[in-house]
């Protein structure tokens, strides 16, 4: 075990933990809503430092983040929790893995030092913190952070958006880029199908972004659930109001876990909200999980020219020369170096 960041002693015993919005108060023997942090003896405990379920090479694109390093690769990690419980998660079978197994923690022992050196060797730019919420596992993904930075990584996350302001500020100092979900916009959803809020997403979205992290938007459109014209035009104008050069994935959703009496998003959905998205003023919407039909390309907002072309998770082409449109000139936003 490893002692937590982000607590105070509590009354009688218990524990407040300030690591993500649900704001834990757990007490001696007991642990958080993530299944992963336990108090003993009044202390907070990670049961998850260092214990990997998964590391795989993934290309940049599958976070997914298109404009951050496009076609580079990066090294992706996670352990067991998760501080949602999403009845669609596609990640079930790890981000509630103790609550599937009687509080087990599984895992692979592994260092921040063996993690780095295996993202320098198989050749990636950046290791991604991912596949469960990773704040979950904050102390070693903050090491491994820290390390990455010495080394030239840069770092990602792929997020739920649900981490305290005071962990938001403690880690944009290491981190680089970060795709939070916006999985709907309103709080009935995220209520009854995550099991949270959906103001603390929102301030940290914008907070990512006061911060100078590069951020990406995704929504997942389940049909009935959250894929009204209106309310995608609601998270479209949010995102306007952040900043119109936030890049917004709308993907389709295809049954699983908990969610199979639901069927797969049109294509004709993700046609009417990346319409929606840049009707609404943003500059770059793109469609995901079904490819091969040009809404995953990136487009020049100024001239309409076709920049990068995509087939699912594979760059085609890149034509920006410079971080700028090659026809007009015009600064593409992002990280595209």
């Amino acid at each position: 075990m490893h002692e937590a960041m982000f607590y105070q002693a509590g009354k009688d015993g218990e524990v407040n933990c300030g690591l993500c919005s649900h704001y834990c108060r757990i007490k001696e023997g007991k642990r958080g809503l993530c299944g992963v942090r336990e108090n003993h003896g009044g202390k907070l405990y990670s049961l998850v430092y260092g214990r990997l379920v998964a590391e795989h090479v993934d290309p940049i694109e599958k976070k997914p983040l298109f404009q951050f390093l496009p076609g580079s690769r990066s090294y992706s990690i996670s352990t067991v929790g998760c501080n949602f419980k999403c009845l669609h998660c596609q990640n079930y079978d790890i981000s509630q893995y103790p609550h599937l197994h009687e509080g087990s923690i599984g895992g692979k022992e592994r260092t921040p030092v063996s993690v780095v050196d295996d993202a320098i060797q198989t050749g990636c730019a950046s290791i991604s913190y991912t596949y469960v919420e990773p704040t979950i596992f904050y102390e070693f993904a903050h090491a491994c952070a820290k390390l990455a930075h010495e080394r030239q990584l840069k770092n990602v996350f792929v997020s739920n958006g649900y981490m305290t302001p005071e962990v938001t500020h403690h880690l944009s100092s290491v981190l680089d880029a970060i795709n939070i979900d916006i999985k709907a916009f309103t709080d009935d959803f995220y209520r009854k199908v995550c099991k949270a809020r959906l103001q603390p997403v929102l301030d940290n979205v914008r907070l990512m972004h006061e911060l100078g992290v590069w951020v990406e938007v995704t929504t997942l459109l389940i049909p009935g659930l959250n894929d009204s014209p209106e309310e995608l035009r609601e998270i479209a104008k949010f995102i306007k109001d952040v900043d119109p050069g936030i890049p917004w994935h709308v993907s389709a959703f295809h049954p699983t876990y908990k969610m199979l009496d639901r069927n797969s998003t049109p294509v004709e959905t993700l046609n009417i909200a990346r319409k929606i998205g840049l009707e609404e003023g943003l500059h770059y919407v793109y469609e995901g999980n079904i490819p091969g039909r040009g809404g995953e390309n990136t487009y020049c907002p100024s001239c309409g020219k076709e920049l990068i072309s995509r087939y699912g998770f594979s760059i085609r082409e890149n034509r920006i020369s410079d971080g700028c449109c090659g026809d007009c000139g015009r600064k593409i936003e992002g990280i595209i170096g």
